[in-house]
């Protein structure tokens, strides 16, 4: 599925000087550098911010429209002394495999050699060496699920506020560790990781310290785990951390991947299991990583084996939706479920379901507190398990996105989330014991499944399983 226009549109975007008075997603360096503006005698001038749930590749009329308004709103600005960026990382555009690069590159062009670029980043960017040359300063969440978002932005806005009053000198070094490890922060040894991380910075002049986990499903030449790490004016010292940090992530690898079940291995689990609700991470439909989040492999299989008392959303399906919303809570009728965009999302399913709600634009919460719309959504409930529809496309981030609707997952034994990891931070709070789940999906975490054309190798652990 092309990334639109309407992708952005539909979801976030803001033209310059619109954006409204929270602390966002990717708004939070402008909120950080709003909040201090005054101590640090800082006149702001804002551009526009906009953001798309991940799906396929950006199209090039979507990409190079927003780049030019964003250039735009820089050009109207200058002469700026600081340049803010917020950046995902690894937007990847038809004709470009380096968006934050090739932006990082056009804004260094427009600002000269001497105003400070700074810019946070998701830890799944692709980081590439051109963003950390055109870049003084780029900071990387350490988080997963991303609850530092807010602290990466002080940190960012910190450190460029510093190089501009001429105390710090930051120095950059990119290790790449050849392999590609996603590395879940809500256990160990990823938990003690980002605490070691942390435990350098503000010694020995080491200004910051970022790991770039990379985005596994993005076909790029420079996609993969890298560690960033800036000195103050000392490229040795920056280089030595980054080498013996690299090293140190390569020798875990084993341990860092995370342990998936089949999905008749995690409903065994689960149902063996005392107590509940037991949380199962539909990683391979996964919308955060691109997949449509309508694919129907886990529902089919539940019902296959009777298993109720249970909850699973969001499941992507606006037609579902229409429905639902035209056929009003109480009603009772066969509807046809998920199963629409392709053979990674499995065959729609045919039920009898009864409307328990309706909601028009749900919003649940996400990352940071930020609002995430979830279009009309629609509860329904299928031989026991309560299926909340959506229609629009977005990851499982807060338990909210069910209560809203009036579903108590307090009382079910299964709750199965759309997302890979960032569901964590919120359903963790009610979870007995959670589950991640491989196989099947467009966002398979069975790598070595999927055609790279562009990457490059060796690339651990593709090379070990192809072997």
């Amino acid at each position: 599925m092309p990334t639109s226009m309407d992708s952005f549109r539909s979801h976030e975007y803001f033209p310059a000087g619109q954006y409204p008075d929270r602390t966002g997603f990717y708004g939070a360096p402008l909120c950080i550098a709003r909040q201090r503006a005054a101590e640090l005698g800082w006149t702001i001038r804002e551009g526009m911010i906009a953001s798309a749930p991940p799906s396929g590749v950006t199209t090039r009329a979507t990409y190079e429209t927003l780049r030019d308004e964003l250039l735009h709103d820089l050009r109207k600005a200058m002469p700026v002394d600081i340049v803010l960026l917020s950046l995902h990382g690894a937007m990847v555009a038809d004709g470009y495999d380096d968006c934050e690069g090739d932006v990082l590159d056009r804004v260094r062009e427009i600002v000269g050699p001497d105003a400070i670029i700074g810019a946070e980043l998701d830890l799944h960017a692709h980081l590439t060496r051109l963003m950390v040359d055109r870049a003084d300063v780029l900071v990387l969440f350490k988080e997963y699920p991303h609850t530092d978002i807010v602290d990466r932005a002080q940190e960012l806005v910190e450190l460029c506020a510093q190089k501009h009053a001429k105390r710090i000198d930051p120095v950059a070094a990119l290790v790449d560790c050849d392999m590609i490890v996603p590395m879940h922060t809500t256990r160990d040894p990823g938990m003690r990781f980002v605490q070691r991380m942390k435990s350098f910075e503000g010694k020995n002049g080491i200004l910051s310290v970022s790991v770039a986990h990379g985005f596994a499903t993005g076909d790029v030449p420079e996609m993969g785990t890298r560690v960033l790490v800036y000195s103050d004016g000392n490229a040795e010292n920056a280089q030595k951390l980054a080498r013996q940090l690299a090293d140190e992530l390569i020798g875990m690898r084993e341990q860092l991947l995370v342990p998936y079940r089949s999905i008749d291995e995690a409903l065994d689990e689960a149902l063996a299991a005392d107590g509940g609700p037991i949380v199962l991470a539909d990683r391979p439909d996964n919308p955060g990583s691109g997949a449509p989040g309508d694919s129907t492999f886990i529902l089919r299989r539940m019902l296959e084996r009777g298993i109720g008392n249970a909850a699973l959303g969001p499941l992507w399906d606006p037609v579902a939706v229409r429905i639902a919303f035209d056929a009003q809570p109480g009603a009772r009728l066969t509807m046809r479920l998920g199963g629409k965009i392709g053979p990674l999302s499995g065959d729609p399913v045919d039920v009898r379901c009864v409307v328990k709600a309706i909601q028009p634009k749900l919003i649940m919460t996400g990352l940071a507190g930020a609002p995430v719309p979830m279009g009309d959504a629609a509860l329904v409930e299928a031989e026991g398990i309560e299926i909340v529809l959506t229609s629009q496309r977005n990851q499982a981030m807060n338990t909210d996105l069910f209560t809203q609707m009036g579903c108590d997952l307090d009382t079910k034994k299964i709750v199965v989330v759309k997302s890979a990891q960032h569901f964590h931070a919120s359903f963790s709070k009610i979870a007995h014991h959670i589950i991640y789940v491989g196989g099947q999906g467009v966002a398979t975490p069975d790598w070595w499944t999927l055609s790279y054309e562009k990457i490059r190798k060796p690339k651990w652990p593709l090379d070990r399983k192809a072997g």
